[in-house]
C-alpha cells in the first residue's frame, strides 16, 4: 500500500546481524567497476532475515524447482556510478519450459513501498506458475528494503509502543505526544541510516531495475508490478521507454496525485471496501453476528473505535488493543475478501472485550511476526515515501483538512489525515509532487484496475493509462473486491494478463472482467 499510514513496520537494530547477503555501503571491492559487467552468483536461499520478516527458507515449488538467491551490486548513488555500492538481494525460480520457449526473466515488485520481494515471491510462487512456462520468475528487495541496505529506525520494543500510540489525537496534549513520537521515529531513521536515506527514491530503484535487466541478460524488461510496483514500473517506463518489454500493472497507484490526494483517495477506498464488507455480512443466509443492517455494522465499528480511544481492551498479551491497532487490523482485513470472515470474527470477539484477532491482523499489517520481531516494512515505507514526496504538512494544515477526510470515511478519515505528518521532520527533502510516468514510445503496458480496491482506488488505473501516453497504457477493468485483480484468480483477468505476458497478445482496451 503506497500510503505509510495504513501499511507500516520497521527494521530493528539486531537485523544488522542477519543481513549477510547484502553488501553494506562502501565495504566491498567493486568500487569503480562497471556494474553491468558483473556475474551473479546464484545459490540456495537462506532463511529470510529479520528485516525481511523472518521465517524459514523457501520450499521448492511443486515439481521440485528450487528457489535461488543472489546479490547484485548497484551504485549507492546513481549520480556517482563509480562510487560506493550496495547489494540488491534477488531471488528467482527458473523457467519450467524449454529453452527455445523461454522469453527471459519476469521481474516482480509487490508494492509497499517497503515489501520484500525475496520473501513475497516464493510465498505466492504457485500463483504465477503459468507464467513460469516462459519466464524465470524473479523478484528483489528494493534499495532500503530487507537485505538491500535496509533502512533501520526504531527497535522492536520501541515499535510495539509506536504502533500502540494514539494516531488520531483529539486535544493539544495528545497532539504533542503524537508529534513527538513521529519526530523520535524519524530521528532514529536518520541516526541509523543516514547514508542510505537520500538514495532510496523510486527513480533510484528504477535505475536498479534497468541494471537488473542487463545483468540478467535481457534486452527488454519484462515486468509485473503490483500496487506501489505500478508506480515503480511507470517511473521505469518514463526513464527507459525503449527498454520496456511486456509489462503488467495491477492495483494501480494514481501517478497524478500528491501524497495528500493519495491519502484522501485511500480514505474513500477503504470506506468503500468497508461498505461492501458490511453489506456482504448482512446479505448472507445466516444472521450477521455484528449487525442487523449494513449501517448498523458500520455504526458499531465506529462506536468500538471510539470506546477503544477511551479504554483499550486485552489484545495479544501483554499488549492491549488500542483504537490505532484496531483501525490497522480492520484495514488489513479489507485487502482481500478472503479476510472478511476474520474481520467478522474479530469484531464479534472485540465486542465481547477480546481484541486478540484484530491485534493479530494489525501485527500482520505492521510487519510483526510471532517472534515479536518487526520487518523493516515501516522504516523502508517511510523512507521511500518521504524521499519521493515533496509536500510537507503541519498540524494546522491537517486540522483544516480533517472535515474533508472525515466526510470521506468516518472510520479511516482521521487516521489517514494525521498520517500526513509522517514526513514533516524527515531529514531528506522530497523529490516531486508526484511521479512522472509519461513514456512515449514504450511498448504496450496492460493496466488492470479493480473497482473494489481499497488501497489503490480504481480511478488510478485510468489516470495511469492517460499519464503513460497514447498507445502505451491498455486499460482492463475487474469488477471485484480486494487489493489487486490477478490474485483473485478471475479467469477473464488471467486470460488478459497471461495472454499478453506469454504470447504478446494485447487485450482490447476497455476490457471489463466481472
Amino acid at each position: 500500500m503506497p500510503n505509510r499510514s495504513l501499511r507500516a513496520a520497521a527494521l530493528t537494530a539486531t537485523a544488522l546481524l542477519l543481513t549477510s547477503t547484502a553488501v553494506a555501503c562502501g565495504d566491498d571491492d567493486s568500487k569503480g567497476e562497471d556494474p553491468t559487467a558483473q556475474k551473479l552468483s546464484w545459490k540456495e536461499c537462506p532463511a529470510p532475515s529479520e528485516a525481511e520478516g523472518g521465517g524459514d527458507a523457501p520450499s521448492p515449488l511443486p515439481g521440485g524447482t528450487a528457489w535461488q538467491c543472489a546479490t547484485m551490486k548497484a551504485p549507492l548513488n546513481w549520480s556517482d556510478p563509480k562510487g560506493d555500492t550496495i547489494g540488491i538481494a534477488l531471488i528467482r525460480a527458473r523457467t519450467s519450459g524449454s529453452a527455445d520457449r523461454r522469453l527471459g526473466s519476469l521481474i516482480f515488485n509487490f508494492g509497499g513501498p517497503g515489501g520484500s520481494g525475496v520473501t513475497t515471491l516464493p510465498a505466492f510462487g504457485t500463483e504465477y506458475d503459468t507464467l513460469r512456462t516462459r519466464y524465470d520468475l524473479v523478484s528483489f528487495d528494493p534499495r532500503g528494503v530487507g537485505r538491500s541496505a535496509g533502512v533501520r529506525c526504531e527497535n522492536d520494543q520501541q515499535l510495539d509502543a509506536y504502533f500502540q500510540q494514539d494516531a488520531t489525537p483529539d486535544d493539544a496534549a495528545e497532539r504533542a505526544t503524537y508529534l513527538n513520537n513521529v519526530k523520535e521515529f524519524n530521528a532514529a531513521c536518520e541516526k541509523n541510516s543516514k547514508k542510505v536515506l537520500p538514495q532510496v527514491r523510486t527513480t533510484d530503484a528504477a535505475r536498479d531495475l534497468d541494471l537488473m535487466r542487463q545483468v540478467l541478460g535481457d534486452s527488454k524488461l519484462h515486468y509485473f508490478g503490483i500496487s506501489y510496483g505500478t508506480e515503480l514500473g511507470g517511473v521505469y517506463a518514463h526513464l527507459f521507454p525503449k527498454n520496456v518489454g511486456r509489462a503488467v500493472f495491477d492495483a494501480v497507484v494514481d501517478p497524478t496525485q500528491t501524497s495528500e490526494q493519495g491519502s484522501l483517495g485511500q480514505a474513500k477506498g477503504f470506506q468503500l471496501a468497508l461498505d461492501n464488507f458490511a453489506q456482504n455480512c448482512v446479505s448472507q443466509e445466516e444472521d450477521c453476528p455484528i449487525g442487523t443492517s449494513a449501517q448498523d455494522v458500520k455504526s458499531r465499528i465506529a462506536k468500538l473505535l471510539r470506546d477503544l480511544d477511551r479504554k483499550p481492551i486485552p489484545g495479544v498479551f501483554p499488549r492491549e488493543l488500542t483504537q490505532t491497532a484496531a483501525t490497522s487490523g480492520i484495514a488489513q482485513s479489507l485487502y482481500s475478501q478472503d479476510f472478511w470472515p476474520y474481520l467478522t470474527e474479530g469484531l464479534d470477539q472485540a465486542y465481547d472485550g477480546n481484541g486478540q484477532i484484530l491485534m493479530v491482523l494489525a501485527d500482520s499489517m505492521n510487519g510483526r511476526n510471532q517472534n515479536r520481531e518487526y520487518s523493516n516494512l515501516t522504516a523502508a515505507n517511510v523512507a521511500i515515501n518521504c524521499a519521493d514526496d515533496k509536500p510537507r504538512y503541519d498540524v494546522g494544515y491537517v486540522q483544516r483538512k480533517l472535515p474533508e477526510f472525515r466526510a470521506a470515511s468516518p472510520v479511516f478519515g482521521d487516521y489517514l489525515a494525521w498520517g500526513m505528518i509522517s514526513c514533516t521532520d524527515w531529514a531528506v527533502p522530497g523529490a516531486a509532487d508526484h511521479p512522472d510516468v509519461s513514456a512515449p514510445g514504450a511498448a504496450p503496458i496492460v493496466v488492470v484496475g479493480n473497482t473494489g480496491d481499497p488501497a489503490t482506488p480504481y480511478e488510478g488505473a485510468r489516470k495511469m493509462v492517460t499519464a503513460l501516453g497514447k498507445g502505451v497504457g491498455v486499460e482492463v477493468t475487474y469488477k471485484g473486491q480486494g487489493h489487486g485483480a490477478y490474485d483473485s484468480k478471475n479467469p477473464c483477468v488471467r486470460t488478459a494478463v497471461d495472454g499478453y505476458l506469454l504470447n504478446g497478445r494485447v487485450p482490447a482496451a476497455g476490457t471489463v472482467c466481472s
